[in-house]
């Protein structure tokens, strides 16, 4: 089994959902008291999302390199950035470690296409859905991502930022979400993918008519079929 490292906090809600599903997986693949073989390094998300709403992307990089180091001192053999946003300096952490990233933005596309989906949807907070990073990692792939009418990226942002990144799940906010999905659907897409972890906290599969990709789920099976490979 190879160990996985991970790159956490931000939030850690969503370090919590990678840590109980690789655990969770394990378990269903080898059964008996079999876990994962994982390294962890947790940023402050207060520091980051301070550095974030400054646009220090640079500074950002550099933080989260510097937690990469650390995973792979720690003896990991590939890396996962428990993060859909901060995938924007991807490449950065990338050229500072000689392990490799498993990049979420390649996993997901992935999936998408060997369900013979070519157009997309995508929520996630607004710095995903407006900056292109993460479109543009899926474009390469061949996928044509529409992101959500401008006029929902704050509650989009909102939903993660103010309530589910503390835990809380809200009914009418659910009900908001699932109207952008709703008109993603009706712009011709051929699924949405919930581009923020936290958002699976939120959206199940059984709440929408269109099939809805969680990322998150998705980047842990990945990982899963690469640890245990050998």
């Amino acid at each position: 089994m190879q160990t996985i490292g991970l790159v956490g906090g931000m939030s850690w809600e969503s370090t919590a959902v990678y840590y109980r599903d690789l655990n969770l997986g394990v378990q269903e693949r080898l059964g008996g008291l079999s876990s994962p073989k994982l390294v962890l390094s947790a940023v402050d998300f207060a520091e980051l999302t301070a550095l974030e709403d400054a646009e220090r992307w640079p500074q950002i990089g550099d933080l989260l390199a510097g937690a990469a180091r650390g995973v792979e001192r720690g003896g990991a053999d590939f890396l996962l950035l428990c993060t859909t946003t901060f995938h924007k300096v991807a490449d950065q952490i990338e050229a500072a470690v000689d392990i490799p990233l498993l990049h979420l933005g390649d996993v997901v596309a992935d999936e998408v296409r060997s369900h013979g989906v070519e157009r997309v949807g995508f929520v996630g907070t607004t710095v995903a859905m407006s900056d292109g990073f993460f479109s543009e990692r899926l474009a390469r792939h061949g996928l044509d991502v529409v992101m959500p009418d401008t006029r929902h990226h704050d509650m989009l942002n909102s939903a993660i930022y103010d309530e589910l990144v503390h835990g809380r799940v809200v009914a009418a906010t659910r009900r908001r979400v699932l109207g952008v999905l709703e008109e993603l659907w009706d712009a011709g897409v051929g699924g949405v993918l919930l581009g923020c972890t936290e958002l699976e906290l939120l959206i199940k599969q059984a709440d929408a008519d269109l099939p809805v990709y969680p990322c998150t789920t998705l980047h842990v099976r990945a990982a899963l079929d690469r640890a245990l490979a050998d």
